[in-house]
């Protein structure tokens, strides 16, 4: 770690750093048994869903959003009990949650998590993570990724989003 760094970063309590490495052995064992098939996209946008061709949308995270960060979204959605297959995880979860119900590493000011290299594999949007909580195969991945980021977007005020767009 870089002298600056470490000043500048609170140490990470030893389950994020667990939850961390299991989703690298994860991708790892993922990455010898199969080889990654990548798909060209012909058209970029910053909109979070770019490449759409016919009937497919292709995923990507809108930066500065932090509509996922708000882990306690209701009863509509499912509970850390059902979706996590693990008690450390549901730990992990619960413990990341702030009396607003937003995620303690999730920086308001910035609009940026403050561990996203090192976040938990749960907080990680990727075809593997969506196998294996969802069941999810890697051709519907785009689908669903790009529905659920719909469906939790929807559950955040309109006020949120209105203060991102300038005022010229």
């Amino acid at each position: 770690m870089f002298p600056s760094l470490a000043l500048a970063t609170a140490p990470m309590p030893l389950t994020i750093i667990s939850a961390t490495r299991r989703s690298q052995v994860t991708q790892l064992n993922a990455k010898k048994t199969k080889p990654e098939k990548k798909r060209a996209t012909t058209a970029t946008s910053t909109s979070g869903f770019y490449g759409r061709t016919a009937n497919e949308q292709t995923w990507q995270c809108i930066e500065s959003c932090g509509a996922c960060c708000k882990l306690a979204k209701g009863f509509a959605f499912a509970t850390p009990d059902e979706i996590f297959d693990y008690p450390d995880d549901v730990e992990l979860y619960r413990s990341m949650i702030g009396d607003d119900g937003w995620c303690i590493n999730y920086d308001k000011a910035t609009r940026k998590c403050s561990i996203y290299p090192d976040r938990p594999y749960f907080c990680r949007v990727e075809p593997e993570v969506f196998k294996t909580f969802y069941g999810i195969e890697e051709k519907k991945f785009n689908k669903e990724a790009c529905s659920c980021c719909i469906d939790t977007i929807k559950t955040i005020p309109l006020r949120r989003y209105m203060a991102q767009i300038p005022k010229n």
